[in-house]
């Protein structure tokens, strides 16, 4: 496979040039931390944007951050670190999932998957906080979307496409991030035991409170994830989780309101600060289905759905599958991590979220299952039809990570 290693957006401009002209589609990549996610693709040639990895500028005081393509994560998370600021949507780690090593994601991946973590229910996803971005069309010429500004009003926020869509609509080389302070303090409050329509009820509960909770999570006791536990979690027994962040005497006043609010479904626990950041941490990065963990050899699905839907819908999954699952933002983001079948279980899966209004991605998954089964959820023909114009008109050959998101 021929690597094409760029030094500058001229570079890359030139390469889907000669793409073009060749009829070769590209496959693009920063370090390749997620080349494991999608659709086989089908291409000979990778572009390789790991030469651009500069951080361009950096304003505190203004919280925002520009960036080359290829930025390594962990640089630019230890650089924030510094300045006790953060990207907000809480942007997830996939390697502890996919088994690949640890901080090799970088900027343009990050933003090209947009795969936020529990924070977004209260953040949004990564396409909130991209203000602007440079980037390379599938035409070979370079184009300029939003700004460096927090308030952008240049026309069509065509940035935000940008985010989720894998690499196929253009080759980002540079992007411009909203970057917020780090909470001074954080509380998790834990009910045990609940099953997962009860904790569905108390999730519910806690999100629709005008306390300003930052993370609500289930994690339904489990035979299959013994020694996957997260933070400590005994895995035999459920747990649900509430955050609250922000200044100390707001946290611990909201804190006490909402173990008020949530005592009729039982005793409420807290874990304060440190330990409590280490638990999100785990979930943010699916650790209970770790790659190295007894259900790492196991298909993983990324379900999206309807939050009061969540705890049933679940709960029917792991009964009829014999997998196992967890939820997030409130129910309604759902891992399941699903016994092996030819399809994954991939039509009962669909079938079932079809009907609920929500949507799955196979976000783990063998080379074989993600040739024969359709990794991102197809689409209604309308919407398939929109999305085939916007793609044709930032890549009407289908240069771009052909294949990656629909079977080529």
């Amino acid at each position: 496979m021929d690597t094409l290693k760029v030094r500058d957006p001229k570079d890359v401009e030139q390469a889907v040039r000669d793409a073009i002209a060749a009829e070769q589609p590209l496959e693009i990549v920063g370090h390749g931390s997620k080349r494991a996610i999608g659709l086989p693709m089908a291409t000979n040639a990778v572009l390789d944007l790991s030469a651009l990895n500069a951080i361009t500028s950096y304003e505190p005081n203004e919280l925002i951050i520009t960036l080359e393509a290829g930025a390594p994560m962990a640089d630019v998370l230890s650089l924030l670190d510094s300045k006790n600021q953060e990207f907000a949507f809480d942007p997830m780690d996939t390697s502890v999932l996919l088994g690949t090593p640890r901080g090799q994601g970088t900027i343009g991946g990050m933003i090209a998957a947009g795969l936020a973590g529990p924070r977004r229910i209260k953040a949004g996803g990564a396409r909130d906080h991209l203000l602007g971005a440079y980037a390379v069309s599938g035409f070979g010429d370079s184009f300029k979307t939003g700004g460096k500004v927090v308030k952008n009003v240049t026309g069509y926020d065509l940035c935000k496409l940008l985010a989720g869509s894998w690499g196929t609509l253009s080759v980002m080389t540079e992007v411009t991030l909203k970057v917020l302070p780090k909470a001074e303090s954080e509380r998790t409050l834990v009910l045990h035991g609940l099953d997962d329509v009860t904790a569905n009820r108390a999730m519910t509960t806690a999100l629709g409170s005008s306390f300003d909770v930052s993370g609500v999570a289930h994690l339904p006791a489990s035979s299959l994830r013994d020694g996957a536990a997260v933070n400590g979690f005994d895995a035999s027994r459920a747990a649900t989780l509430v955050r609250l962040e922000g200044i100390g005497a707001s946290v611990v006043d909201r804190a006490r309101s909402v173990s008020t609010l949530l005592a009729s479904f039982g005793t409420v626990d807290m874990i304060e600060d440190a330990a409590s950041a280490a638990i999100w941490t785990s979930l943010r990065d699916v650790v209970p289905f770790a790659a190295s963990g007894p259900l790492g050899a196991w298909p993983v699905w990324r379900i999206v759905c309807p939050p009061a839907s969540g705890g049933a819908f679940g709960q029917a999954l792991a009964r009829d599958t014999g997998g196992d699952v967890f939820y997030d933002w409130g129910g309604g983001l759902i891992w399941a991590a699903l016994p092996p079948s030819p399809d994954a279980h991939a039509a009962l899966l669909r079938e079932r979220l079809n009907a609920i209004g929500g949507h799955a991605t196979l976000l783990r998954a063998t080379d074989q299952l993600r040739n024969t089964v359709s990794v991102f959820h197809p689409q209604e023909p309308g919407v398939a039809a929109l999305g085939q114009r916007v793609k044709a008109s930032f890549d009407p050959r289908n240069i771009l990570n052909r294949g990656r998101m629909v079977r080529a």
